[in-house]
């Protein structure tokens, strides 16, 4: 075993999120689960799935990628190289978290990661097609933990797996459950899935990428609230 450096706790590290969005056109729910009470970051509180990107998720491979204009616009004021990797991060927290799989049949080539081995033995390889960025903010100074947090939208018909089946979930969430759009303002949760909540709710009834992407960033000197348009990546 090799010694590892600890990980710096003021730093900002990159994260994402995803909501997972069902019966969107009739009687829509978003998938939640509720932080233990013992968590460094959000105790107890009810969030979406997600989680930071390990050094790894920039080499996944994956079977479809993002939309150029979700891509695109992942890109702006960040690492140009960012997006696949938080693409691959969604995905994996997204499986890791809930036991849902977003992917495609398929065979993985070469030597597969540990924190995906369980996920491809389900014959699947990931795939970023449905994804789409919706929202990113960055954790205000002062709190325990740090992350620049990109949130993706997901129609749970894109799920290869049944979304009432959380069977391979880590026990990383409790209480996950596909709660209502009206009753889900009741559950104890962060102030900034209320403010993601609200735009969401804004657009169920449209699934085409917003015009223009939410930014919540906070920083040492000020909280500024942007706008990320981007625009799709050619050659």
């Amino acid at each position: 075993m090799t010694a590892t450096s600890p990980i710096d706790k003021t730093a900002i590290r990159n994260a994402a999120t995803v909501i997972v969005l069902r019966d969107r056109f009739t009687a829509p729910r978003i998938l939640m689960g509720q932080r233990g009470a013992g968590a460094a970051f959000m105790p107890s509180k009810f969030v979406f799935p997600g989680g930071a990107v390990d050094a790894g998720d920039a080499a996944i491979p994956l079977a479809g990628s993002l939309p150029p204009v979700c891509a695109a616009r992942l890109t702006e004021d960040a690492d140009p190289h960012i997006a696949a990797a938080l693409a691959a991060a969604a995905i994996r927290e997204l499986w890791e978290e809930t036991g849902q799989l977003l992917g495609v049949p398929g065979t993985w080539g070469g030597e597969i990661p540990a924190d995906w081995q369980t996920f491809a033995a389900t014959g699947h390889v990931p795939s970023a097609a449905a994804l789409q960025f919706v929202f990113r903010a960055i954790t205000p100074p002062g709190r325990p933990r740090r992350f620049d947090a990109r949130f993706f939208l997901l129609d749970a018909e894109a799920l290869a797996s049944d979304p009432d089946d959380f069977g391979a979930a880590s026990d990383e969430l409790s209480h996950l459950q596909w709660v209502s759009l009206e009753e889900v303002r009741r559950l104890d949760m962060p102030f900034i899935t209320e403010v993601v909540l609200a735009e969401v709710s804004a657009r169920t009834a449209d699934p085409e990428p917003p015009t223009s992407v939410p930014f919540f960033r906070n920083d040492d000197e000020e909280s500024l609230f942007l706008r990320l348009r981007g625009h799709p990546m050619t050659d």
